[in-house]
């Protein structure tokens, strides 16, 4: 069965402490939904339109568990702690069996 990764890319982060709820609210929710990440705050070389800024990458053992993880009532809540004209580019996406 092909894995679920959720990528999300952040073009800019004004306010990292803004995120700080957020990102203890979505740990929690993750980890809930068995999510592992694979990357977080690390390196990144970006080519053609990349960006440089923050990229998260997360795993789970399926597509359909990575879409659960999301619309839990834990992430939901999660969610509502971003900050007010906050901006990501949040996929799921399933990987190659």
């Amino acid at each position: 069965m092909p894995k679920g990764y959720w990528v999300s890319v952040y073009p800019a982060i004004s306010d990292p402490e803004g995120l700080t709820a957020y990102n203890e609210l979505a740990g929690l929710a993750v980890r809930a939904g068995g999510g592992r990440v694979l990357s977080n705050f690390g390196r990144v070389a970006a080519h053609e339109a990349g960006i440089t800024e923050r990229v998260v990458l997360i795993e789970f053992d399926s597509f359909e568990q990575a879409v659960a993880a999301y619309e839990s009532e834990a992430y939901q809540k999660a969610l509502v702690a971003l900050p007010d004209g906050f901006e990501r580019d949040f996929r799921i996406v399933e990987g190659i069996d």
